[in-house]
């Protein structure tokens, strides 16, 4: 399995038969400007949307004929089984910000787990078991904070956590950047790589920071 960071909560994802998967794929200057990462342009097999806000589910952008999963249900398309999850993108039932799905993706026998705009720590999260790849939100105000990430990482359990939405120099949105999140854990890698390729999985839990490439 590869995985590339696009930018916010949005990943390419490529499995060993070539099928591709986009995350949670933003509109360039969404919210009025909020958002300046680069245009999403690449193709994809599949597009998952955690919810319908225009950070995370502007599919036009996604070149070829993907199918769009935004409904948590269990389902496999092309080999790849993906699983949704109902949460809320506030912890207030959804009152504030409405509904969010995460994501459980087994892909090439590594299941990566997309927690896209997940804006409640106690959300139930029993049925989300043997994650080896966590993908999760970390910069608060419109999502979970580093605290609360902290808290999820630690109830799934995963071997590799990969943190996004947090602010960086191409988002203006009031949220936190990632350093008080991997501040928390002992194992942090920088990668370098515009892509990165699984094949085997650390025994104790790292925490990756991939460059945004948009």
């Amino acid at each position: 399995m590869k995985i590339r960071y696009l930018a916010h909560a949005s990943f390419l994802i490529e499995n060993k038969d070539g099928v591709r998967i986009i995350t949670d794929p933003y509109k360039p200057n969404a919210y009025d400007g909020g958002i300046k990462y680069d245009s999403i342009d690449e193709e994809a097999d599949i597009v998952t949307v955690t919810h319908t806000h225009e950070d995370h589910n502007f599919t036009e952008a996604v070149k070829g004929n993907p199918e769009i999963v935004n409904t948590p249900e269990r389902r496999e398309i092309k080999g790849i089984v993906i699983e949704g999850f109902k949460t809320y993108h506030d912890p207030n039932q959804g009152k504030d910000r409405g509904e969010n799905i995460i994501f459980s993706l087994d892909i090439d026998n590594i299941k990566l787990v997309h927690c896209g705009d997940l804006g409640d720590v106690n959300a139930d999260l029993s049925g989300i078991k043997d994650v080896d790849i966590l993908l999760i939100p970390v910069g608060g105000h419109f999502t979970i904070n580093a605290d609360e990430a902290y808290t999820i990482v630690n109830k799934l359990k995963p071997k590799i956590v990969i943190p996004m939405h947090y602010k960086t120099e191409k988002t203006s949105f009031p949220i936190e950047n990632v350093q008080k999140f991997i501040s928390k854990f002992e194992r942090v890698k920088h990668i370098k790589d515009k892509e990165i390729s699984f094949t085997t999985l650390p025994e104790t839990l790292e925490v990756w920071v991939l460059p945004y490439t948009k």
